[in-house]
């Protein structure tokens, strides 16, 4: 005899059908607004550790490949260095959240991001169905770096001194041939941040100012920073659902962005001012949520623009 099925049962199975066809349906603009776009994504925090979360978002980046859109993902990774070097007993300092990286504690960065981390991620990806793979920022010459300089207020002094960070550099120069033979190819990079300069010496790149860098470079349709917050928050603890760039740098004048927001949305409006389209600093905790911005009217997070209407 065949299989029988109670009438509750395939009501609510086709309930469940209704509902998905709707969801959609009322996707369907989005997808052919975003189609052919390259979208840059900062992958970490939160979203990063948790197994349920990480697998759903392997899952979303090989269904933005699916229907059309152009993922590109750069992925941080300071806990797992944290975890190899105190396995090493390397010590590890930071400033102002940039790590003092020596010669030994970045061949240890190297390693653990370009290596570990890097094909972890491109994992996730490719188990989804979709075809990852991860390359540094050395490979193809991708980001061209120097080292970075950092000045901080003493004081004592009372006045600006020169911090020495070691081999922590910053973009100077994006070549994004690389991102586009593989996104081209129908495959989907998944990028370490660690750069060189014209000498061939290695730097650690902080990953959000990395994708930032990317993210302008390739014009993309949209940044996600995919962070431990739902966005920015206004003094009443609401959410701002967007900023241009004039109400963003007002904003941190005024103290309503303070902390790590700042240097966050200031990689935002670089972003934009290099070429993305914006970009949108979101909760990476919130499952779907790369979905959920893309493909519905509400969004998540906030959005940073340039003063044009998109």
């Amino acid at each position: 005899m065949g299989n029988h099925q109670s009438l509750e049962s395939v009501k609510e199975a086709a309930k469940e059908a209704h509902e998905q066809a709707k969801t959609l349906a009322r996707a369907l603009p989005y997808l052919r607004r975003y189609t052919g776009d390259t979208i840059v994504i900062k992958y970490g925090g939160h979203a990063m550790v948790d197994n349920h979360l990480s697998n759903d978002f392997g899952h979303d980046i090989a269904l933005l490949k699916q229907v059309g859109i152009n993922p590109i993902i750069v992925h941080g990774g300071g806990p797992q260095i944290n975890q190899m070097l105190k396995r090493m007993e390397i010590e590890s300092n930071f400033i102002d959240g940039l790590r003092i990286t020596s010669e030994a504690i970045i061949d240890v960065i190297e390693m653990v991001l370009a290596g570990t981390v890097n094909k972890q991620v491109a994992t996730l990806i490719n188990q989804a169905g979709a075809l990852a793979v991860g390359i540094s920022g050395k490979d193809g010459g991708l980001i061209e770096a120097h080292k970075l300089v950092k000045h901080v207020w003493d004081e004592t002094l009372q006045c600006e001194k020169t911090i020495d960070l070691g081999l922590v550099g910053e973009p100077v120069h994006i070549d994004p041939r690389v991102l586009y033979a593989l996104s081209g190819s129908g495959l989907i990079p998944v990028v370490a941040p660690i750069g060189t300069d014209k000498q061939g010496q290695t730097y650690n790149i902080n990953a959000d100012i990395a994708a930032g860098s990317i993210a302008g470079a390739v014009r993309a349709s949209r940044l996600f920073m995919l962070t431990d917050v739902p966005g920015v928050l206004d003094k009443d603890g609401n959410l701002i659902s967007e900023l241009t760039e004039e109400e963003a740098k007002e904003a941190i004048a005024s103290g309503i962005i303070t902390g790590g927001m700042i240097p966050k949305i200031e990689t935002c409006l670089e972003a934009v001012k290099a070429g993305a389209q914006a970009a949108v600093i979101m909760d990476g905790r919130v499952p779907h949520a790369c979905l959920l911005e893309l493909f519905t009217e509400g969004g998540s997070g906030t959005l940073i623009r340039s003063g044009k209407v998109l």
